[in-house]
């Protein structure tokens, strides 16, 4: 059996953030000491290690407890771990393509700067670099 302190360290995280996954229902409530202390076991710090792994892949902590609600029922969850991973997947690749395109636009841009004269830039409010009527493509795109 272990203390808080302890099982936030196996766990890499720190003990507010264990009070806090207790408190959202992802750590189950443990056990107490008869001077009130939490009282963790190998469970407890085996459910943290994979909350924590599961944040690192990405996953919010609501598709985390959604995948440890089937594992509490005895499900497997597998099916659905897949899943929610493969819809990350496809949110990434998006956003790597809206970056492509904003980079496409943001290069234009320096390239267009490189060729304006300075002595040109005569208002004060606005710059001849970034000037809408004469960007070369859209900088940012709707997702």
């Amino acid at each position: 059996m272990m203390r808080i302190g302890e099982l936030a360290e196996q766990g890499r995280v720190s003990t507010k953030t264990v009070r806090y996954y207790e408190s959202i229902g992802l750590m189950t409530e443990p056990d107490r000491t008869a001077s009130g202390y939490r009282d963790y076991d190998e469970a407890a710090s085996q459910r943290l290690v994979f909350i924590r792994d599961a944040q690192a892949t990405g996953l919010t902590l609501a598709e985390i407890q959604s995948v440890l609600e089937l594992k509490d029922a005895g499900s497997r969850s597998c099916a659905h771990t897949r899943s929610l991973l493969e819809e990350h997947l496809h949110d990434l690749d998006d956003q790597i393509e809206r970056l492509r395109a904003a980079r496409l636009g943001l290069a234009a841009l320096a390239e267009r700067a490189s060729e304006l004269d300075p002595a040109e830039c005569s208002d004060p409010n606005r710059c001849q670099v970034i000037d809408a009527a004469r960007q070369p493509q859209k900088l940012h795109t709707a997702g």
